[in-house]
């Protein structure tokens, strides 16, 4: 274990944290609440940074008590639902939120690291490029998506949410990992181009629609659209190396996940059957 001498306590520094210490009327959008513009900063240069409340400029300081000196990592506490676009275009860095988050969390993201402890609302890393987002809790609709009039949603990275998810987790997206713990809503995978999506839980309906490429997996049977059809089962080596890796950042997995046989469904053929959705067979 490597270890500061103890007489170097000047590499220690101490975190920054910011305490909501007044929950906004109206959603907050917080694009500044980002390593990337936080790092080296006074506590009192990081409270004077703007965002927007509603329409109406603000400063960070207006809704936030800040502590401690903006460095590669800093802390996030209290109701955070209204707040959106924490850790859009984060590059670099951590963050850990103690607490619920709000719409579009690590938006865009190429680098680092955001650590949920509650839930987050809709649109969680969409059109991220690198990397990783995990959700303690649930995680409301289009996670790791494009967005509405884009082409292409999630290219790189990871998005790991304990709970739950809702509709179209994967839309659009290009490569990465997403896991799901709980159950997933209806059409995850939709307009997929590569990638991988595993869902510990139940899928719900039209999976897979308008898949070009990737793979969804489903550790529970679902009716997949008439469009996919049956092609073997096997045990998918891949499978077992991202369910390990799994494993060590905190899901529940299952050893009959990991020894498991899958039957393999080639689809969509709307689009020449090149994508394929993994069951495991009971």
């Amino acid at each position: 274990m490597n270890c500061l001498p103890v007489n170097d306590i000047s590499n220690i520094e101490m975190s920054l944290t910011l305490t909501l210490h007044t929950a906004p009327e109206v959603p907050l959008e917080a694009e500044a609440i980002n390593p990337d513009r936080l790092v080296g900063l006074s506590e009192a240069e990081i409270a004077a940074l703007s965002v927007y409340h509603g329409n109406q400029q603000a400063a960070i300081g207006d809704f936030f008590s800040v502590s401690g000196k903006g460095n590669s990592e800093f802390h996030i506490e209290g109701d955070l639902t209204r707040v959106k676009l924490i850790g859009a275009g984060l590059s670099r860095g951590r963050i850990v939120i103690h607490g619920n988050v709000g719409l579009h969390v690590g938006a865009a993201m190429s680098g680092g690291e955001i650590i949920v402890e509650g839930d987050a609302l809709d649109w969680v890393g969409p059109e991220m490029s690198g990397g990783r987002i995990v959700v303690k809790g649930n995680a409301g609709h289009l996670v790791g998506s494009v967005y509405r009039g884009g082409r292409i949603g999630m290219r790189d990275g990871e998005i790991i949410v304990h709970g739950n998810a809702g509709n179209e987790v994967g839309n659009g997206m290009r490569n990465g990992l997403i896991a799901i713990g709980g159950d997933c809503g209806d059409f995850t995978g939709v307009n997929m181009l590569a990638g991988t999506i595993i869902v510990l839980g139940e899928l719900g309906w039209r999976s897979g629609a308008g898949m070009k490429r990737g793979t969804i997996v489903s550790m529970h049977d679902v009716e997949l659209l008439p469009t996919f059809s049956y092609a073997c089962t096997y045990q998918p080596t891949f499978l077992r190396l991202y369910l390990l890796h799994l494993q060590e950042l905190g899901l529940s997995i299952d050893d009959a996940y990991i020894s498991g046989r899958y039957r393999r469904f080639s689809g969509d053929a709307v689009e020449l059957n090149r994508g394929e959705a993994l069951l495991l067979k009971s």
